[in-house]
């Protein structure tokens, strides 16, 4: 099961929301002074299927601009397969013909302010929430990788791009809740990843490894972040977990 709904052959099941409130000039300022070309909506509770920001480098700039999250393949006749497709397993990329083209040739960048993971509890059905951010609460660089798609959405012909988040195995403070993480881009990895002349498979995949353990800052948080409809800040505070979903 997915965290936005479902059964999916395509995701892995791990980081099915984020959280993105940074404002646009400053993504633009923390990338390098990179031009906007789209804002996106602040909220602490981005779920697939929403625009987000990314960077993206284009033939005359590097870009901040606005995709859809949850991967549709050019070739897709129904958009909805996009929301099976958020993330994608670092491991079996190249092996996939849904995201080899994208990850050998449209690459980008996912900046985060956090994101959300639940922990299963043995023999319990509802799962313990978690926010995981920088304890320096700089953004994270999500490896990501994208597509555009031409087709009939919301009954009317449109052009979008879309975009999926690069998983690996978890680092040691991340396995305490998930068998997953985002791959998490460190600053001197940006140039190679956005790229879009590389297309050098080994090299790119040596780059989507787990990151330091010290990047990575959990705490437990209400089950309010599992409805989509709630945005505000109040989601990210700390609560203490409930005694009885760790009982026997």
């Amino acid at each position: 099961m997915d965290l936005f709904g479902g059964p999916s052959i395509y995701t892995d099941p791990m980081c099915g929301r984020v959280v993105s409130t940074s404002t646009a000039d400053e993504l633009a300022a923390y990338f390098g002074g990179i031009e906007v070309a789209d804002t996106v909506q602040a909220s602490y509770n981005v779920a697939p299927t929403n625009d987000v920001a990314v960077v993206v480098d284009r033939p005359d700039a590097r870009r901040l601009e606005a995709f859809r999250w949850g991967l549709i393949p050019s070739w897709a006749k129904d958009p909805a397969i996009g929301s099976k497709m958020i993330n994608a397993r670092s491991e079996t990329v190249l092996e996939k013909p849904s995201f080899k083209s994208s990850f050998l040739k449209r690459r980008c960048i996912m900046p985060v302010d956090g994101f959300y993971e639940w922990q299963s509890i043995p023999g319990k059905k509802v799962k313990q929430p978690y926010f995981i951010s920088r304890p320096d609460e700089e953004p994270y660089a999500f490896a990501c990788m994208w597509s555009l798609w031409t087709g009939e959405l919301a009954g009317e012909t449109r052009t979008v791009c879309s975009v999926t988040i690069l998983t690996t195995s978890p680092n040691e403070t991340m396995s305490k809740i998930h068998h997953r993480m985002p791959v998490i881009l460190p600053p001197h990895h940006w140039d190679r990843w956005l790229d879009p002349q590389n297309h050098d498979g080994e090299e790119l995949t040596s780059l989507l490894v787990p990151a330091p353990n010290e990047l990575i800052s959990l705490r437990p948080i209400s089950t309010a972040v599992n409805n989509v409809r709630n945005k505000g800040c109040e989601l990210i505070e700390e609560v203490l977990p409930d005694p009885a979903l760790f009982q026997d």
